[in-house]
């Protein structure tokens, strides 16, 4: 699925038109709404995604979080776009929710769309929210939430709205231990190998460092995989995550989780790098 639209182009084209830029919540939204029909599962590539993510290999239903690896390039070509407000370049992903209406399978045909909801305030720029659905044989089964901030100069004022994952944790207070990972340095090459998603912040700490980053950071939905791969396989349920911290490569992290709440955090430092929720819906 990645391989058809190329995601190297893609953000090129977005670094092209990013320093003509200029972010504000009252710019137009783009009315565009991309649809790819009839998404066939690669076996070999979902193999690939599932053993970098921690998930079991084989096993019929989809990872919670692959619909979005799917639909990223539809995303991409949204946010590259000359048309779309935020500047691509140093655009970053601070939360997510996705809502999975039943188990979704590895053998079914998928119909992607991929839209621009809105724009809106934030105390420190501007956020975009990029929704993406699948659908099977006309049915929505599974859609997300992803919300993107530009950063720029405000008034200080902000209509964002609460936190997608409102936790005493986010103050200090951490959740019981479960697991420590040592992350290698080649993590972000192949999560991206499996995934797509190669930009350049990810894959070595040379690249890296020209966005500004002492060495490559993990992928923000790696994170959010790995940590759903401890919770085994779901069927209907609702996940929300919110991007706290960059993860850099190599380093230990730290997994914790209390019932549907769960959260990664630094084994060293303590910092707080991801915040989460999975609860079971009907």
């Amino acid at each position: 699925m990645a391989d058809r639209y190329l995601m190297t182009p893609l953000l090129a084209r977005g670094a092209l038109f990013s320093p003509f830029k200029r972010p504000h919540p009252d710019a137009r939204v783009p009315p565009t709404r991309l649809v790819l029909p009839d998404v066939r599962i690669d076996l070999d590539r979902l193999a690939r995604y599932e053993r970098i993510c921690g998930f079991a290999t084989g096993a019929d239903a989809l990872p919670v979080t692959y619909p979005h690896v799917l639909g990223f390039p539809l995303a991409m070509r949204i946010m590259a776009s000359r048309s779309f407000p935020l500047p691509l370049l140093g655009l970053v992903h601070t939360s997510i929710e996705i809502t999975q209406r039943r188990a979704l399978a590895a053998g079914e045909a998928y119909e992607l769309g991929v839209c621009v909801a809105g724009l809106e305030p934030h105390r420190r720029g501007t956020q975009a929210c990029v929704v993406t659905e699948a659908r099977v044989g006309g049915e929505l089964v599974w859609e997300s939430r992803s919300v993107y901030l530009a950063r720029h100069r405000t008034n200080g004022e902000s209509g964002e709205t609460a936190s997608p994952v409102p936790r005493e944790s986010d103050g200090g207070a951490s959740l019981p231990v479960r697991a420590e990972w040592r992350l290698g340095g080649d993590v972000g090459r192949r999560y991206g190998a499996a995934s797509g998603d190669r930009n350049p912040i990810h894959l070595h700490a040379l690249t890296a460092r020209l966005f500004g980053f002492p060495r490559a950071i993990a992928h923000g939905m790696w994170t959010v995989a790995r940590c759903l791969a401890e919770q085994g396989p779901q069927d209907a349920v609702r996940l929300r995550a919110g991007f706290k911290a960059p993860v850099l490569l190599p380093g230990t992290v730290t997994y914790a989780a209390d019932g549907p709440a769960f959260e990664l955090r630094g084994t060293d430092s303590g910092r707080l790098h991801l915040t989460g929720d999975l609860q079971p819906i009907r």
